[in-house]
């Protein structure tokens, strides 16, 4: 934010050794993330080290990234998120459980206790098709994995040593050294490996990305076998990249999913109007606890505005960046080949010339007549263009439902461990400097009164 109140819409700034150009000009965005996305900005910055991630279609490049990308999105429509909405539903469920255990004894519940787990459980399951309940099984190899993968770090001797001496990361790779822990991988390899080889003989019904992703996988074998095709230039994923998808989607799935929770239960205790106004639109939408459906939870007009207030406060991640191919000129302004296009997206969400008073909650900046008044360049919590979040609409899914469920039986209320106002993080992620902690107060329906 300080360099933008100095220097304006455009400035540089080294990250470690590497040179970066921080752009918040909407017109150069928009042809950074759209208009030449394939010709100069397709990849994101690569450390290396990437271990089996390499792969993944976070971190693939080029016409690797564009071949998985095509095989990944049929994965990602709404008639097969709707067939995974039972699966959501259940943990749902089981989120409401653990909460009204800690309800009943009047307790203040840290969030990340509780919506760690139901982003854990979601995402594992609808990943892996394996039913694990973190909460109260944390010794389950799944959940012990999972958390060591987590526990990546910025301040990690490795990930500084890449950031100070960059010229050593090809050695590094030769030496099979990597950011993750390779008893981690190697675990999550085999499980693939032994789900694939299961699938043989046994057919299971339930959809999950792991089954779409080698279902894909089988159609465009028997494609190619049927038009002759070479194999070396096939279009199906590799078992190594099947494993790679399924990691990403945990690594980068769970926390943003659960830390967005958090930041929406904050706002919603903050704001005790806006809770009101949402818990109306749940009622009126599922009367008397109905089950929640994909369509009505995807259609309900204020929870999705609650939800973009709080991505603009807190977006995801605090910066977009894209790596220049070649030399380019945009609007006036040279960008070297090699350069870091760096778009700070927490500074554009708090831009006061697009968001008046930018601090303040405010659910209403996203009305229809609102979001169409503006420019669509000043909001990117999920990025834009064709390398924007692919799993943005199961992660908007896996919140909604959640908030569904919560708002049905409960009332969020600050206590006096709550941090108001909330202070971030924002060098390195967009978590909070303190848990955020909240009371859960049962909900009394009519029905109950009497």
């Amino acid at each position: 934010m300080e360099c933008y109140k100095k220097y304006g819409k455009i400035w540089g700034i080294y990250d470690g050794r590497q040179p970066l150009l921080s752009v918040m000009d909407t017109n150069m965005i928009k042809t950074i993330l759209v208009k030449e996305c394939y010709s100069f900005f397709t990849n994101r910055q690569g450390f290396g080290l990437n271990g089996p991630f390499k792969d993944s279609i976070l971190i693939a490049r080029d016409e690797n990234w564009k071949r998985i990308r095509s095989v990944l999105s049929p994965t990602f429509t709404s008639g097969r998120l709707k067939e995974m909405l039972p699966i959501v539903r259940r943990y749902a469920e089981t989120l409401v459980k653990n909460v009204e255990k800690k309800a009943k004894k009047n307790e203040s519940i840290a969030l990340k206790d509780i919506l760690g787990p139901y982003s854990m459980d979601v995402v594992t399951s609808t990943s892996f098709s394996v039913d694990i309940d973190s909460l109260n099984n944390p010794s389950d190899p799944f959940v012990s994995n999972i958390n060591k993968m987590l526990k990546f770090s910025f301040f990690s001797p490795v990930f500084l040593i890449v950031i100070i001496f960059p010229f050593l990361i090809p050695i590094m790779d030769k030496l099979n050294i990597n950011f993750f822990p390779n008893e981690v991988t190697d675990f999550f390899h085999k499980a693939v490996t032994h789900i694939k080889e299961n699938r043989k003989t046994t057919r299971n019904d339930r959809v999950n990305f792991l089954q779409l992703m080698i279902d894909s996988q089988t159609t465009e074998n028997n494609k190619e076998m049927q038009n002759g095709v070479n194999s070396s230039s096939s279009k199906a994923l590799t078992d190594a990249e099947i494993s790679a998808q399924a990691l990403i989607f945990i690594f980068a799935g769970y926390e943003t999913t659960s830390n967005t929770l958090s930041h929406v239960s904050y706002y919603l205790a903050t704001n005790p109007d806006v809770q009101t106004k949402l818990q109306q639109e749940v009622d009126e939408t599922f009367p008397n606890k109905a089950t929640p459906t994909y369509d009505a939870v995807m259609q309900m007009e204020y929870m999705e505005m609650v939800i973009s207030e709080t991505l603009r406060l807190i977006p995801p991640a605090p910066r977009l960046e894209r790596q220049c191919k070649k030399d380019i000129q945009i609007n006036g302004v040279t960008i070297p080949k090699d350069t870091i296009v760096s778009i700070p997206a927490y500074v554009l969400h708090r831009d006061p010339e697009h968001w008046p008073e930018p601090e303040e909650f405010r659910p209403e900046r996203f009305t229809k007549e609102a979001r169409e008044a503006r420019d669509p360049y000043v909001y990117l919590p999920f990025g834009l263009g064709p390398r924007n979040c692919i799993g943005m609409r199961f992660a908007q899914m896996l919140m909604k439902v959640a908030l569904t469920h919560m708002m049905q039986n409960f009332t969020l209320q600050p206590c006096k461990e709550t941090q108001i106002p909330l202070e971030l993080d924002v060098k390195l992620a967009m978590v909070p400097t303190k848990p955020v902690v909240l009371k859960f107060v049962r909900r009394v329906t009519s029905e109950q009164e009497e």
